[in-house]
């Protein structure tokens, strides 16, 4: 059974636009919370993935960071290519033209 924090986070990711990316800690600040790792485990017990699409978020400095479908990292890499987010061993290409803020 999920609890009210990941569904929460869950929500929040539902919100990210195809072809951007955001941070753990974007999401955290976002939920007005300081448990980013909170907000990472959150992030991969996602249970709607790819519909619901945790593969968009990211470290904040642009490395990919985990993935815990599919095959994972190949995985995550694949989807986000799909959308148009290019990669290069490991880090996002152009980081902070496709990084994406959560409004208030």
């Amino acid at each position: 059974m999920a609890t009210v924090f990941q569904q929460s986070v869950w929500k929040a990711l539902e919100k990210i636009p195809q072809g951007k990316v955001t941070s753990y800690a974007e999401i955290a600040r976002y939920l007005n919370t300081a448990a980013v790792r909170a907000v990472g485990s959150a992030v991969g017990k996602n249970p709607n993935a790819p519909e619901v699409p945790c593969h968009r978020v990211v470290r904040s400095d642009g490395r990919i960071g985990q993935y815990s479908g599919g095959e994972g990292v190949p995985t995550k890499v694949r989807l986000l290519t799909e959308e148009g987010v290019q990669t290069l061993e490991g880090k996002i290409i152009d980081f902070e033209k496709v990084y994406w803020e959560f409004k208030p």
